[in-house]
């Protein structure tokens, strides 16, 4: 078992109707003045905005508004929030939403803190915040771990780079999770949440390391009860445990837990943020399940025994292919696509999207298998041609 350390301080309010205390837990900051940070629509057509804004009021707190987080959050939102913020004395930010709200969140809360840095340097690894501001979250969708996790993505919707970085800078003061606010998220945004989640504790798995039993059960543990929880609430969006054993998977699979002594490479994320990155409309968990069957197929034989492990303890499988397309069915019952090709991507884009997932050639995905551009065009390839799930 490698060394780490394990340090996840985001206070964690679980339950029904656990939104309703945000005024109370926000005065224990003192903030002069909130953003608070949300998408879209839907928390304002749920009716959760306003009545966040008349808890906040009831306790005499003063607040501002920033709305209009898209999926794969967009850095010109994140850079006029900075602006915003910074003109209006913000020291605290309230995220609503789902990851993309929060990471939005995070990269603001980043560049209030330290003003004469571009948040973008830190996506690309240039630089890394050293200050940041309090910042806390109420949870609308279990998907992407991002309300435990250090973690922050961000797309430059100008050069098609989607980026993330990770800084203990990037956690959450405090999180609410109520699984009932998740009720109305969509049947795709439920099946997308609910592969995004397994796969962040997938891709833990089988990063390098030895020796850590215990962290594969409570690893396994967690893929299980998540791709349970992920098909239940798909078939049942009412079904508070289900929303629930969902919801507190998302934060579970994404907050360290599962990477302790064992070495830290989403590889089908990176691959996956250079695709949605060109593609946007590419929800990320639709896009992971479109990926990660081919890169299984062409990684497994790297380490046979790992594979089997994983095979037989959540498909009960004794052959590793067998598993792979038990997975792969599982995300067709979820309604998600199993090639890129069903996103409409391009067979001439596959060489661009494998030389930026290289990096111009000069980056290598570590792992079991070591993956370089041909590699990596490789998976790609084998996505592409799996053709339609029809």
């Amino acid at each position: 078992m490698y060394n780490f350390i394990y340090d996840t301080p985001t206070k964690v309010y679980f339950g029904k109707d656990e939104e309703k205390r945000i005024g109370t837990i926000l005065k224990e900051y003192n903030p002069r003045k909130i953003l608070i940070h949300y998408g879209m629509n839907s928390v304002i057509k749920s009716g959760l905005l306003e009545r966040v804004k008349k808890y906040l009021d009831d306790e005499g707190l003063k607040y501002i508004e920033l709305g209009g987080v898209k999926p794969n959050p967009e850095l010109s939102l994140v850079r006029y929030g900075i602006e915003l913020s910074i003109k209006e004395g913000v020291d605290f930010i309230l995220a609503i939403g789902g990851g993309s709200v929060l990471d939005s969140a995070k990269d603001i809360a980043n560049g209030i803190a330290n003003p004469y840095d571009d948040v973008w340097d830190y996506s690309l690894g240039i630089k890394t915040p050293t200050k940041t501001i309090n910042k806390g979250c109420i949870l609308t969708i279990s998907a992407a771990g991002s309300e435990m996790s250090n973690s922050c993505v961000i797309t430059n919707e100008l050069t098609h780079e989607k980026r993330g970085y990770g800084s203990p800078k990037n956690r959450m003061n405090f999180a609410i999770l109520n699984p009932e606010l998740t009720y109305t998220v969509s049947k795709y945004q439920t099946a997308c949440g609910a592969v995004d989640i397994a796969m962040h504790t997938i891709e833990r798995f089988f990063c390098p390391g030895g020796d850590t039993y215990l962290t594969d059960s409570i690893s396994l543990s967690i893929i299980k009860s998540a791709m349970k929880a992920g098909l239940d609430s798909y078939n049942n969006p009412y079904d508070y445990a289900a929303r629930s054993n969902m919801m507190w998977a998302s934060s579970l699979a994404h907050n360290g837990l599962t990477q302790c002594g064992r070495t830290f490479q989403l590889t089908v994320h990176q691959l996956e943020h250079e695709l949605s990155g060109m593609y946007p409309n590419i929800a990320h968990g639709a896009g992971l399940a479109a990926l990660f069957p081919s890169y299984a197929r062409y990684v497994y034989k790297s380490n046979i025994e790992r594979w089997k492990m994983f095979s037989k303890v959540l498909f009960d499988r004794d052959i590793i292919e067998d598993a792979i397309n038990d997975l792969e069915e599982y995300y067709i019952k979820l309604g998600m696509p199993i090639s890129i090709k069903d996103f409409g991507v391009k067979e001439e884009d596959l060489e661009i999207l494998a030389f930026n997932t290289s990096r111009g050639k000069t980056r290598i995905l570590d792992g079991y298998m070591k993956l370089g551009y041909n590699e990596i065009l490789d998976i790609f390839k084998l996505s592409y041609n799996r053709g339609s799930k029809e």
